[in-house]
């Protein structure tokens, strides 16, 4: 097992569902979880027995005291939470969508997070234990207040030698502030030494043009093209990326492409049957990259391992897994 300690930064969010079909406003009852990419990755990582850091920033009050304690009972280790502002940000969506859904409802305007202030954070301190670093483009989309202090952390962590890993997660919705992606993200992912997202996500954020345009109609052989020609480019870009990864969910199928020391790798293509929830997949992917890297997977085992995470995510309720890993294990192919 690793020893490897993975601080995790990004906004906490409130994720609040209403079940679809239902009158939840008659019946006084909307299930809400716990959510944002960056803690749903680090719940995964502590549920898999890794030691992780998870910074965020929340008001004082019961609400962010309550949470800390659940937190903490998961081994989430939040003495590096700031407690400043006076809002947690939250999302209304309903059960079973995805969050590019056009449906999603935001309230993020104003909260903790957005507003946390450049030189608030001792990096060089919070960091000093610490041997792998993940926040996503999320955190990056809020204000110019968030991204400033990513870089900040970004920084910090690149002088520290810290490995850097980010999730291209593109959210249209967000990204309000004057700033376009590409001009935010072509810059903080020069920082990072893995990546995570898909071709279009890339095409949005860094500008590298998908060779296709969907992926419909297309093989797993075409779709793994397009993915290594948009990788190659990635990787001449941004020579820093060691190892870059996308994700593929068709109709009723899932794979991951993975390029990886100037190989390319392909997961297994998973069914995917009576899905529950999509929320989370992408992040519970991003762990078991995370995971596996850490714990020194070959590369079919890596990418198989994220991709097997991904797909048991499908059929949990809720923002983060509570998956073990032997569970994983024994849905890999």
């Amino acid at each position: 097992m690793s020893i490897h300690k993975v601080f995790c930064f990004g906004e906490i969010l409130l994720h609040y569902a209403p079940p679809s079909g239902t009158n939840y406003i008659d019946s006084h009852q909307m299930p809400f979880y716990l959510g944002g990419a960056e803690l749903n990755v680090a719940t995964a990582l502590a549920n898999w027995d890794m030691p992780v850091k998870y910074a965020t920033a929340m008001p004082a009050n019961f609400l962010t005291d309550t949470i800390i304690s659940h937190l903490s009972k998961k081994n989430v280790d939040t003495s590096t939470i700031q407690i400043s502002g006076n809002k947690i940000g939250c999302f209304y969506l309903a059960t079973g969508l995805d969050m590019k859904n056009a449906g999603v409802v935001y309230d993020r305007d104003n909260t903790s997070f957005a507003s946390i202030q450049k030189g608030s954070i001792d990096w060089k301190e919070v960091l000093k234990d610490v041997h792998w670093f993940h926040f996503s483009a999320i955190s990056a989309s809020l204000t110019q207040n968030a991204t400033d202090v990513c870089e900040e952390a970004l920084i910090a962590a690149t002088e520290l030698g810290i490995p850097i890993s980010v999730d291209l997660n593109y959210r249209a919705k967000l990204w309000q502030y004057g700033k376009k992606p590409i001009e935010v993200m072509s810059h903080l992912v020069k920082y990072c030494t893995v990546l995570m997202g898909n071709l279009w996500a890339v095409e949005e954020m860094l500008g590298i043009q998908s060779p296709i345009q969907s992926s419909e109609g297309f093989s797993t052989a075409d779709l793994e093209q397009a993915a290594h020609k948009s990788m190659t480019t990635l990787k001449e870009q941004y020579p820093l990326l060691n190892s870059i990864a996308y994700t593929f969910r068709l109709t009723e199928k899932y794979f991951g492409i993975m390029y990886n020391k100037n190989n390319f790798y392909t997961s297994p293509t998973y069914n995917m049957n009576e899905v529950k929830n999509i929320v989370g997949t992408g992040d519970c992917f991003m762990a078991g990259l995370i995971y596996g890297i850490c714990n020194h997977h070959t590369p079919e085992e890596l990418i198989n391992f994220a991709a097997a995470a991904a797909v048991g995510k499908l059929y949990e309720l809720g923002d983060a897994t509570d998956q073990t890993v032997e569970q994983i294990k024994n849905r890999m192919l």
